[in-house]
């Protein structure tokens, strides 16, 4: 039996740290705790506290600490910049270096025009608070703090005036797919045997098949980022760069290769080293 409880304790250090970077640590912590004092609580009371005690780590302690790491979290409520969904922050995927920091203030400052009607740049995935090199799975470079996901611009006919809106529930995995005249980057990367290119479509549960891309600020939004400086390097899917007319601005469009996954449901962008 105490084998079994050790080996179930860490399975979960183990997944918590590859999800969150820093939940496995704060499981050690607190079961530690609880067997050092031998708690009688139940494991529904140790897991409750466990839950209280790291949001309150994740809202308050890990913010403090991630300067060291030239790390600063990302906005959780902000005019111009917001998460997709409170999962990013909770999971501890949103902090980025603090020059990438201001590029995504740069760039979402444009909504403040009252022409955009509320309008919010939406970050996906972004990196861990700390240890450079760590993996923030499933994506293979997001490790230093240097890169960002961003959402397209969305809208629906019936919400005309809210933009902030997405089909997908995680924010990828429903994709704008190449047109019958359009090249096909995800066939080709299929045919030539890399099967993951595609695999977020099996994540991507589509939560408002009504909301369709807004070209036209999706464009705009892509070609705002690439003018900046700081920026190095742009990936967005091929067919969308031709369909949207996206001009690649001292060429830092880039394809990101078929060891990636697709970007036609989201822009990924990074900042120089």
């Amino acid at each position: 039996m105490k084998l079994l409880k050790g080996s179930f304790h860490i399975l979960i250090v183990i997944i918590l740290t590859l999800l969150t970077q820093v939940g496995g640590l704060i499981w050690i912590l607190v079961f530690g705790y609880f067997k050092y004092r031998k708690s009688c609580w139940s494991l529904w009371k140790r897991l409750g506290a466990y839950g209280v005690i790291y949001i309150t780590c994740v809202f308050t302690i890990v913010p403090l600490i991630a300067p060291i790491n030239d790390r600063k979290m990302l906005p959780v409520f902000h005019d111009t910049l917001k998460p997709h969904n409170l999962g990013y922050v909770l999971m501890c995927r949103n902090y980025v270096r603090y020059d990438l920091y201001t590029v995504l203030e740069d760039v979402s400052d444009i909504y403040r025009d009252s022409k955009y009607n509320g309008l919010q740049l939406v970050y996906l995935d972004a990196g861990f608070p700390f240890i450079n090199g760590f993996p923030l799975l499933p994506h293979l470079s997001h490790n230093d703090g240097r890169k960002v996901d961003v959402a397209f611009v969305y809208k629906d006919g019936a919400r005309a005036s809210d933009y902030n809106l997405n089909p997908s529930l995680i924010g990828y995995g429903v994709y704008e797919n190449p047109r019958e005249n359009e090249f096909n980057q995800t066939q080709a990367c299929e045919d030539a045997g890399y099967w993951q290119y595609g695999y977020a479509t099996a994540f991507g549960f589509n939560v408002d098949k009504d909301v369709s891309l807004n070209e036209q600020l999706t464009k705009q939004l892509v070609e705002q980022i690439q003018s900046h400086p700081k920026v190095q390097k742009v990936f967005i899917e091929p067919h969308l760069i031709s369909r949207l007319g996206i001009k690649n601005i001292k060429s830092k469009l880039r394809f990101h290769g078929c060891h990636a996954v697709r970007h036609d449901d989201h822009i990924h962008f990074q900042v120089n080293p």
